[in-house]
């Protein structure tokens, strides 16, 4: 069956992989690529699909109603999913509006733009909504985040997601309009701009710059390799029940402090360094206003009702990674240069 279909934020992290698996494993489909080319935005993360048949890019901002009026006018789009995010904690503390303007509003110029090109036929239409496991709050020490789980966000950022959750169901209980929303942990791998931890570390390690660890390094996450995560949207996107809810998580706990010695110990294994070099850039700073203390994702109901796991391990994903960045020095470079490094001085110091 043919498609147009609207994935927005493409350019970016997890959204490029989305594009390409969908670009080349659905020839019929007509794949269109909306995003604003923010910082994090970066058209070399899918240089590989751009001349494809059924790839179109499109530069555009949702909080721009009237353009997102227009392009759903244009091409009448069977299907949306959605994963155009302002998704950075440390920014939505400095900058909380920024995320409501792009969160929020944004969902909601999409949500009504798809509503009224629909026009109350929404038979084989779909609004499929990618969120995050932050919206769920913080964990104890035991106990998983489930579908089920009420809502509880501590920072800037996982309020705006969490809102922008709500008003997909409420366009879907309101309007009738068919979504599905996916909620998953911690991404990592190629093409990830370097303000996260994982790409962030790398990069210092390569440059023998410290390790900037928040307070006392036990933050513990579930890491989610970023293509088992598109393998899960694809899965979900065709096989998923409307007005569900998914959990995508990678089934591995790690203390931030645990993971950043790790990385430290692959990291001199990739560069011929001796064992424990980059484990003495490791420096203590100030933890950061709202920090949850723990997140953990129970991905049974996907794995029980659609058959998706991950495909690595966190050690194998890890390391593909770590090559990813080692052999894309000229992607790095790029992307950590000019607005960069006044982002970092202001994080950092």
């Amino acid at each position: 069956m043919s498609k147009n279909v609207l994935i927005t934020g493409g350019a970016g992290f997890i959204g490029s992989h989305v594009i390409r698996l969908f670009v080349k494993n659905y020839p019929k489909y007509q794949i269109f690529n909306l995003d604003a080319l923010t910082y994090a935005g970066n058209l070399e993360n899918v240089k590989d699909v751009a001349e494809a048949p059924n790839y179109t890019f499109v530069r555009g901002n949702i909080k721009d109603v009237n353009f997102v009026n227009s392009l759903f006018k244009k091409h009448s789009f069977d299907s949306v999913i959605h994963l155009a995010a302002e998704s950075h904690v440390d920014r939505s503390i400095k900058d909380p509006n920024a995320f409501i303007e792009t969160n929020v509003i944004g969902t909601s110029n999409l949500l009504n733009a798809f509503r009224n090109t629909c026009n109350g036929n929404f038979e084989n239409k779909l609004f499929y909504h990618v969120s995050t496991d932050e919206v769920y709050g913080s964990l104890g020490k035991t106990g998983l985040f489930t579908e089920s789980t009420a809502y509880d966000p501590q920072s800037p950022y996982a309020a705006s997601k969490a809102a922008s959750d709500h008003m997909v169901r409420a366009f879907g209980n309101t309007y009738h309009l068919p979504f599905i929303i996916s909620n998953c942990s911690n991404n990592y791998g190629a093409n990830h701009f370097p303000e996260k931890l994982i790409p962030l570390f790398i990069n210092n390690i390569k440059n023998s710059a410290t390790l900037p660890v928040y307070g006392d390094g036990q933050y513990t996450r579930d890491w989610l390799f970023v293509e088992d995560h598109a393998r899960a949207i694809d899965l979900i996107f065709h096989k998923g029940k409307v007005g569900d809810t998914y959990n995508i998580g990678g089934f591995n706990e790690w203390t931030n402090l645990d993971l950043v010695h790790l990385l430290c110990k692959l990291m001199d294994e990739k560069l011929g360094r001796k064992q424990g070099t980059s484990a003495k850039l490791i420096s203590f700073v100030k933890d950061r206003a709202g920090h949850d203390r723990r997140y953990a994702i129970d991905a049974s109901k996907l794995n029980k009702e659609l058959g998706w796991e991950p495909s690595v391990t966190f050690e194998e994903g890890l390391a593909k990674t770590i090559d990813w960045y080692i052999e894309n020095q000229e992607w790095l470079d790029n992307v950590t240069s000019g607005a960069y490094k006044d982002y970092y001085e202001k994080m950092y110091g």
